[in-house]
């Protein structure tokens, strides 16, 4: 779901269309973000794989502080794999690019079922198969809207972390505190 977030995030942030916005699997982590411009070019952002870059970053924008980390070394890299997102492996991602075809306040239900799912993970309330399914029936039962104030979005936002707990309450325990394979597709429907 994090790279799903990401595309979400990287079509307001660039205002892209949602098609244009893509993910690659790259095992290595080193490239982080690459844009295609209209000639075919692309450019790559690589760093290590280390979240104290971006956040140095942000925290010290738009000056950029001076690493106290190991730098990248390209010859020690050997190959960069870029791999095409097997979509059955990886059905959160999918579930955000519906979100985004659908868009007005389906993004926030998506995120909020998403937050709601992991913490009963986190807490081992649910199995880790069960969150895009969470999330997936949350959004199923939307109705999204295309909102004029912050209000409506923070609503929706309310319902799908609402809805998405009631849905983690339903699901069935068994006696070892791990949820059944089946237990979503074979719970009632709200």
């Amino acid at each position: 779901m994090n790279k799903g977030l990401e595309v979400v995030e990287a079509r307001w942030l660039f205002d892209m269309k949602p098609p244009q916005v893509d993910v690659v699997i790259h095992p290595q982590s080193v490239v982080h973000s690459m844009v295609r411009y209209q000639d075919g070019s692309v450019l790559a952002q690589l760093g290590i794989p280390d979240m104290r870059i971006p956040i140095a970053y942000a925290l010290s924008y738009p000056r950029r502080l001076k690493a106290s980390w190991r730098p990248l070394e390209l010859t020690r890299l050997g190959e960069l794999t870029f791999l095409p997102v097997e979509k059955r492996r990886y059905p959160a991602l999918q579930l955000a690019h519906e979100a985004l075809a659908v868009g007005g306040t389906m993004p926030a239900v998506l995120n909020a079922a998403n937050e709601v799912a992991v913490a009963a993970f986190l807490e081992r309330r649910i199995g880790f198969r069960e969150i895009h399914r969470i999330i997936a029936r949350t959004m199923e039962a939307h109705t999204s809207t295309h909102p004029d104030e912050v209000q409506e979005i923070l609503g929706a936002d309310r319902w799908a972390r609402e809805k998405a707990a009631r849905l983690v309450g339903r699901l069935p325990i068994s006696r070892r505190g791990k949820i059944r394979e089946t237990s979503l597709s074979s719970a009632s429907s709200p």
